[in-house]
């Protein structure tokens, strides 16, 4: 008995799908979105409506940092009217530039507090020279930036005055900072430092006598005074004369420095190395 074997060869895959019209997708598409629409506009509304709840409503800021020269009273009139919102809505960069734009303030943080606060963290200006001519309301701060505010708030604090361009207030700075304990050592105390247009230093002195300094970086000026320092006191005593009775003295020399002493002409104290 013999079986038969026949191959058989499967049948091809009909598709009976329909393909959808363009129109059809269309109309399904434009419903999702309506309806995503809808679904983000209620969000939205919902979200406005919360955060627009009385509980949110502003009721103080704390205030923290350097409050040496400001108080609440100070504070609330120059900062409060000038912005606006609940805890979600207030722009803290407009509270920050409130705070920033009150006298004696340098750097104002600004943090949300829950539920309805605001804290405020603040950095005073820390004078060290007064900035200009006399009777400015202009002063240096310790990051040698120039800032306005009352003189009269600060009690008899001595400082030295500065001048030169504001944009060169941080040089003139430095140069103060280097100069005043090479003066010390001179037994001359330095009450004045101007950087004049013309780019040359001229310091004033405590007694009222004048020094040119010339031009030149922190180093080039510094050299030039270590070289006065080598042989002004023999010079003034040698005048009979003490160093706070020098009225003029000029740096400006490549290899030398001229003086003008009290009772004494110039042409005798001109020192040459």
């Amino acid at each position: 008995m013999s079986t038969r074997y026949t191959h058989m060869r499967p049948r091809p895959e009909v598709n009976l799908s329909v393909p959808v019209p363009l129109d059809v997708k269309l109309m399904h598409m434009a419903a999702s979105l309506m309806f995503v629409s809808l679904v983000l506009g209620a969000l939205g509304a919902g979200v406005w409506a919360l955060v627009r709840l009385p509980a949110f409503a502003l009721t103080g800021i704390t205030v923290r940092g350097d409050v040496e020269h400001n108080n609440e009273v100070t504070l609330r009139a120059n900062v409060v009217t000038k912005f606006t919102g609940n805890f979600f809505t207030a722009d803290l960069g407009r509270v920050r530039d409130a705070f920033e734009s009150v006298p004696w303030v340098r750097l104002a943080s600004v943090q949300r507090e829950f539920p309805n606060r605001l804290r405020v963290t603040l950095q005073e200006h820390k004078p060290v020279a007064y900035w200009g001519d006399d009777g400015e309301q202009r002063m240096l701060n310790s990051f040698g930036e120039v800032f306005e505010a009352n003189i009269g708030d600060l009690e008899e604090v001595k400082m030295p005055r500065l001048s030169g361009p504001d944009s060169q207030s941080s040089q003139v700075l430095s140069m103060y900072l280097a100069l005043a304990p090479a003066f010390k050592d001179l037994t001359l105390t330095l009450d004045s430092l101007e950087l004049t247009e013309r780019g040359s230093w001229r310091a004033r002195l405590q007694h009222g006598g004048v020094m040119e300094l010339g031009r030149g970086s922190v180093d080039d000026v510094m050299t030039r005074v270590q070289r006065v320092s080598k042989t002004l006191a023999q010079v003034t005593q040698k005048l009979g004369r003490k160093v706070s009775a020098i009225e003029s003295a000029d740096l400006r020399y490549e290899n030398g420095y001229a003086l003008r002493v009290r009772g004494v002409s110039t042409q005798d104290v001109a020192a040459k190395r």
